[in-house]
C-alpha cells in the first residue's frame, strides 16, 4: 500500500494519535513499532510511558486499552470475544468481560437526535418520552415512550457523534490493517478481509434498521408458537438512529430469583427457551447470537420475549448440510467426507486436508466421540473443539458458524443456571436427528440427484457453444494463456533482494581487497603518501558501506 493512499486512508491524526498513545501505555509499544505505525506519527521514546497495569498478562491489558478507546473498540472487542479463530480463546474469554455500560447523556442531546430524525412530526408520533433512560450502552440509548393511541413503546437512539465515530474508526482500522499485512506475513488470515468484515459487523451496529428487519422477520417465524415472542417493530417511527419498539411488560430473566420458581415452572422456561434457539438454528437459519439472560423476558403464562436482535448469525441451507455432514462424519470416522467437509466450510486450501498431522488430528476429534449414541455426544463441545483445530491450522472459519457456537454454549448456560438437571442434548436429540435422517433420506437423496442431473443438462447445453468458441480460436490462433503463481512476487523480491545483496557485497570485498593492496605497495614503494591516502578512503568506504548494510538489516521488516 503506498504511502499516499494511506495518508487518503486517515481522516482524522488525532484519533490515530490517541489510539497509538492508548496502546503505548498499556505496554503495546514494540507492536506500534514491529507494524510500522510509529511512522506515521513519529513516536518519539519519551513517548513510551505505560500505565501501571502490574502484572497483568496481554489480554487483560488489551482488555483495559478498549475500554479506554471508547464505543467502537469496546463492540470491536465484543465481536472479537466471539471469534477465537483470530484471537486465542484466552483473550476471547478476557473480552467477553467488556463493560458495555456507560454515564447516560442527557436528555436534550437524545431529543435533538430525535427531533432531527423525525423533523416536524416527533410531537405527531409521541405524547410523551420519558427523559430518565431505561439502559444506556456504549453506542446507544433507550428511553420509554408512549404514542397517541396509547401504545407504549421503547426508542433506542444512537449517541450523538457515535455514527461518525465507528465510520472514521472503521477507516483507521482498515489503515491499519494494511499496515499489518505488509509487516506481518504469517498470521494464518488476511488481516485486511477481516478488518473489512469487523468493519461491517460494527457498522451494523449503527444501523438500527438492519436490528429492526431482523427483529421483523423472528417474530414472523415464531408467530405460530404462543409461547415465544419478539417485539413488535414500528416502522413509522424507526430510522437507521432511532429504533422504536413495543414495551416488554415483563421480568429480565437475569433479574428472576431463580430458588423462588417452581421446579415445573424452571423446566417450562427451560425447555421453551431451548426449544427457541435450535429452531432458529436449525430451522429458520437465522438466529439470535447472544440469548443471555439479560436479553430474555419472562411473561405471564412462562411465556419468553427475546430482545436486542442487534447480533445475529445467519446460516444457508448448503451450510446447516455441511455441519450435519460434520457430526454424522464425525460419528462415522470417515476422515476423507471431514476432510470436504472443511472446505466447504472454509477457505481452506484442499492440500491441507491430505496433510498427515490434519489428518491425525480430525483422527483423534473423532476418537473422542467414536461409538456414541447421538444422545451422548455434546454437540457445542463437539464444534468447539471442531473449531478450535481450525484455528491450530490457522483456517479461517467463517464468523457465522462461530456465532452458532456462541448461541448454542449461552443458552447452555442458561439452562444450567435456571435448571442444572436439564440435559440439552438430550433434549433436541430427537430434533438433530430428525434433520440427520432428512439429509440421507429418499426424499433427499432423490432431490440432490435431480439438481445434480439438471446441473449436468446445463453442463451438456453449453458445450456446443463452448466447443464452437474454442475452434474460432484455434482457427484465428489467438488462444490466451493466463497462469497465476501464488506468492510469486514474494519470490521475486527475495531474488532481487539476494542480488542487491552480493552486489554489494562483492564491492565492499573489491574495495578492501584493492585498499590493502594500495597501502602495501605505499609501504614498498620509495614515496610515500598518494597510495597510503587513496587506499585509507577505500578502506573508509568500505567501512561506511559494511555498517550500512548491517544497519539495514537491523530497520523493521516484515516479520514473520
Amino acid at each position: 500500500m503506498k504511502i499516499n493512499s494511506i495518508k487518503r486512508t486517515i481522516q482524522n491524526t488525532k484519533r490515530l494519535a490517541e489510539i497509538i498513545s492508548v496502546l503505548t501505555r498499556f505496554g503495546f509499544r514494540q507492536v506500534i513499532v514491529d507494524s510500522g505505525l510509529a511512522r506515521l506519527l513519529d513516536l518519539k521514546k519519551e513517548e513510551s510511558s505505560e500505565v501501571d497495569a502490574g502484572d497483568q498478562p496481554r489480554s487483560v491489558r488489551v482488555r483495559m486499552a478498549l475500554e479506554v478507546l471508547g464505543p467502537t473498540f469496546i463492540k470491536l472487542g465484543q465481536i472479537l470475544s466471539t471469534r477465537p479463530d483470530l484471537i486465542p480463546p484466552e483473550w476471547a474469554k478476557e473480552l467477553e468481560k467488556l463493560q458495555d455500560r456507560c454515564t447516560p447523556v442527557p436528555f436534550s442531546e437524545i431529543y435533538e437526535v430525535l427531533n432531527l430524525e423525525f423533523a416536524g412530526r416527533l410531537e405527531l408520533l409521541f405524547s410523551w418520552i420519558s427523559e430518565e433512560p431505561l439502559a444506556a450502552a456504549s453506542m446507544a440509548q433507550v428511553h420509554r415512550a408512549r404514542f397517541h393511541d396509547g401504545n407504549d413503546v421503547v426508542i433506542k437512539v444512537i449517541r450523538p457523534g457515535n455514527r461518525q465515530l465507528v465510520e472514521e474508526d472503521m477507516g483507521l482500522l482498515q489503515t491499519m490493517a494494511h499496515l499489518v499485512e505488509q509487516y506481518f506475513s504469517d498470521l494464518g488470515y488476511n488481516p485486511v478481509l477481516v478488518a473489512q468484515e469487523l468493519s461491517r459487523e460494527l457498522l451494523k451496529e449503527v444501523n438500527l434498521v438492519y436490528e429492526g428487519q431482523t427483529t421483523d422477520r423472528l417474530r414472523r417465524y415464531f408467530e405460530d408458537d404462543e409461547n415465544i415472542f419478539f417485539p413488535l417493530v414500528y416502522w413509522e417511527a424507526t430510522s437507521r438512529n432511532v429504533l422504536t419498539m413495543e414495551e416488554i411488560k415483563g421480568h429480565r430473566l437475569s433479574t428472576i430469583a431463580v430458588d423462588k420458581l417452581t421446579t415445573a415452572q424452571r423446566r417450562d422456561i427451560v425447555i421453551r427457551g431451548t426449544d427457541a434457539v435450535f429452531k432458529q438454528c436449525l430451522d429458520f437459519g437465522l438466529f439470535h447470537a447472544d440469548p443471555h439472560p439479560g436479553n430474555i423476558f419472562l411473561l405471564p403464562g412462562n411465556k419468553l420475549c427475546f430482545i436486542d436482535c442487534g447480533m445475529t448469525g445467519q446460516l444457508d441451507k448448503r451450510t446447516m448440510e455441511s455441519l450435519i455432514d460434520l457430526v454424522t462424519g464425525i460419528i462415522r470416522g470417515n476422515l476423507d467426507r471431514l476432510g470436504q467437509v472443511v472446505v466447504e466450510l472454509t477457505d481452506a486450501d484442499p492440500a491441507i486436508t491430505t496433510r498427515r498431522e490434519f489428518r491425525a488430528e480430525l483422527q483423534h476429534l473423532i476418537n473422542q466421540v467414536q461409538g456414541s449414541n447421538l444422545e451422548k455426544i455434546d454437540i457445542t463441545t463437539l464444534l468447539q473443539d471442531f473449531f478450535a483445530m481450525l484455528r491450530r491450522f490457522r483456517i479461517h472459519c467463517p464468523g457465522d458458524l462461530l456465532l452458532l457456537t456462541k448461541a448454542l454454549s449461552v443458552i447452555e448456560s442458561v439452562a444450567e443456571k435456571i435448571d442444572p438437571g436439564f440435559d440439552v442434548i438430550n433434549h433436541v436429540e430427537p430434533q438433530i436427528r430428525e434433520l440427520v435422517a432428512k439429509r440421507y433420506s429418499y426424499s433427499a437423496i432423490r432431490d440432490r440427484m435431480l439438481q445434480s442431473m439438471g446441473n449436468y443438462l446445463k453442463l451438456f447445453e453449453g458445450i456446443p457453444d463452448d466447443l464452437h468458441q474454442f475452434l474460432h480460436h484455434l482457427r484465428r490462433s489467438t488462444f490466451t494463456l493466463n497462469l497465476e503463481m501464488e506468492r510469486i512476487e514474494l519470490l521475486a523480491n527475495k531474488i532481487d533482494m539476494a542480488s542487491r545483496i552480493m552486489a554489494l557485497a562483492m564491492i565492499i570485498a573489491a574495495l578492501i581487497v584493492g585498499s590493502s593492496i594500495l597501502i602495501l605497495a605505499d609501504h614498498i614503494s620509495q614515496e610515500h603518501g598518494l597510495l597510503k591516502t587513496i587506499g585509507l578512503v577505500g578502506l573508509i568506504l568500505a567501512g561506511l558501506y559494511s555498517a550500512g548494510f548491517v544497519i539495514s538489516f537491523l530497520l523493521p521488516k516484515k516479520r514473520k
